[in-house]
């Protein structure tokens, strides 16, 4: 019952309550200015920004159901403080796309269930796989995040801060998880990873 009442929780956090970042957010001189932006450019920063807040919501799904399912305190409070540096980026991420006047994915609760399945899943393999998962995520995130810091229109500094700080939260994420023992994933689980990332983010861009 304690178990449900988590993951319960976090979910409705996650999805209906307005994320506190305990950092400051990432800034420049003029965060909300939006005049070096046309309103083409600005349309695609909304998007590539949404897709990073879609992330964030499955970051929060997959830490809350790998701490549910290891048995060792030390791994669920790595799991738990993970989560909550991810709360940062959750609540940068939806207040820069409100900034650039527009809305989270609308699958938000798609995406955070089907994440917490997963995590789930990932957490029932073991603790060494369940790290490894958390290893081969984030490495997929910082490249995923370096490809944004490409896209993103140059004049958009604001979401660039935002991003770059991401990437380096993600990379001490996996070397947390690598220290902790983490199992190499066989090639075909990553690849099966990076398709259902392809899926997610082409969708979370428009929808």
């Amino acid at each position: 019952m304690d178990s449900l009442l988590i993951a319960a929780d976090s979910a409705l956090r996650t999805l209906f309550a307005r994320p506190r970042a305990v950092r400051p957010t990432p800034t420049t001189s003029d965060r909300t200015a939006l005049s070096q932006l046309d309103p083409a450019e600005q349309r695609q920063a909304a998007a590539l920004m949404r897709v990073n807040h879609v992330g964030e919501v499955c970051a929060q799904a997959l830490y809350t159901a790998q701490a549910l399912a290891t048995r060792r305190p030390d791994l669920r409070r790595q799991f738990e403080d993970a989560s909550r540096e991810e709360t940062d980026h959750l609540a940068w991420t939806r207040e820069r796309i409100e900034e650039l006047g527009s809305r989270p994915s609308l699958l938000n609760p798609l995406w955070y269930a089907g994440a917490f399945g997963i995590g789930l899943a990932a957490g029932r393999l073991g603790d060494r796989i369940s790290l490894g998962f958390v290893v081969e995520t984030e490495r997929q995130v910082e490249a995923h995040l370096d490809s944004h810091l490409e896209r993103l229109p140059a004049g958009d500094h604001a979401s660039r801060a935002i991003v770059a700080q991401m990437k380096a939260d993600e990379a001490s994420h996996a070397l947390r998880a690598r220290e902790a023992g983490a199992a190499e994933l066989p090639a075909p689980v990553r690849g099966l990873m990076r398709a259902a990332a392809r899926v997610m983010t082409t969708t979370a861009h428009y929808i």
